[in-house]
């Protein structure tokens, strides 16, 4: 039963969803509106660009809790450049947001790959970091709509063939990162690297140097979104996204992105910050409180954890049968078995 449901555990995710969504639709007509539909998928993209950053991680067996703050830092960065010098174009904005991601990206990396420091306290202390940096640039102050010029504000607003661009955006990514993962050979090692250390070690694959190739791509992603986040809600201060990174962990298991490395898909990513962009849409509009909306977004949390770690946990037993029956031949000799 369980292998049959994870199995086919996207399919029931997208069942799930549809199912919420049409049942909200029957109480609240409106919110089935096809301009609504593209209004909600337009406020998950960012979510959908910073899960594909963390499934990268995951898959490597770390984990990024600092991308929120990485966010954060680089949407400050570039308001104050907006603010103070209007005339830089906001496709350099753009590309330096996304180079100063990538290079907190690249210290994490670093950190983790060459000093072997655990992943959550390197990102926990780099979170703390940029946050700090944040109200030293900032003085504690913010930046507000009026201090932004127009073009700096309009990018992600600007409407291509019906979807904003910021919706395009999310498309873009997870067309690019589902190829990188599948096609290349960086992204079939990341998952060997997670997921099997020893195969990795014997096929020449480095793991660390694996992890910091994905924190370095997660960095970029969430350098990427800062610009994105503190254009499309037109504010910047030190407490922006502050708390997000357990919205972009949470996107990614119930996608069914294991924690433990070498599991996941973009489409179940893609499914699970969907999920979560849904729950908050949808909730409000039905009267429920903020109160219930944490603790029913926690308790989807736990169940993914639980139908993850029983999956991990059945294929373990698998593993050592298979290899238990390996040992011992027809005519009862043993055999060794190789790592």
């Amino acid at each position: 039963m369980w292998q049959s449901l994870l199995k086919h555990r996207e399919f029931l995710l997208a069942g799930v969803i549809l199912l919420m969504v049409l049942g909200i639709g029957s109480r609240v007509p409106s919110f089935l509106a096809p301009g609504n539909l593209v209004e909600m998928f337009n406020d998950t993209s960012i979510l959908i660009i910073l899960a594909l950053g963390q499934m990268m991680v995951l898959l490597t067996k770390g984990i990024d809790l600092s991308m929120a703050a990485n966010l954060a830092l680089t949407g400050m960065i570039v308001a104050l450049l907006n603010f103070h010098y209007p005339q830089i174009p906001v496709w350099a904005l753009l590309s330096l947001a996304t180079v100063l991601g990538l290079v907190m990206g690249v210290i994490n990396g670093l950190l983790v790959w060459k000093l072997g420091i655990p992943a959550i306290v390197v990102t926990l202390g780099t979170m703390s970091i940029y946050r700090g940096i944040i109200f030293l640039l900032s003085n504690g102050g913010w930046i507000n709509a009026h201090q932004m010029s127009n073009d700096f504000l309009a990018l992600p607003r600007a409407v291509v063939l019906g979807m904003p661009l910021l919706s395009w955006c999310a498309v873009a990514a997870l067309l690019l990162v589902g190829y990188f993962l599948r096609y290349s050979r960086t992204g079939r090692a990341m998952y060997t690297a997670g997921g099997n250390a020893t195969a990795a070690y014997y096929t020449g694959i480095n793991a660390g140097k694996m992890q910091f190739i994905s924190f370095s791509l997660s960095g970029a992603l969430a350098g990427f979104c800062g610009y994105l986040w503190i254009s499309r809600f037109a504010v910047a201060y030190v407490d922006v996204a502050n708390g997000f990174e357990l919205q972009i962990v949470a996107a990614c298991v119930i996608g069914g992105i294991s924690t433990m490395g070498g599991i996941g898909r973009v489409l179940g990513c893609l499914l699970g910050a969907l999920f979560l962009g849904v729950i908050n849409n949808s909730l409000p509009v039905i009267g429920v409180s903020p109160f219930w909306q944490m603790a029913i977004s926690g308790l989807v949390i736990v169940i993914a954890v639980l139908l993850n770690e029983r999956g991990n946990k059945r294929k373990g037993r698998l593993i050592l049968r298979d290899a238990a029956l390996s040992q011992h031949s027809p005519g009862g000799k043993e055999q060794a078995v190789k790592p």
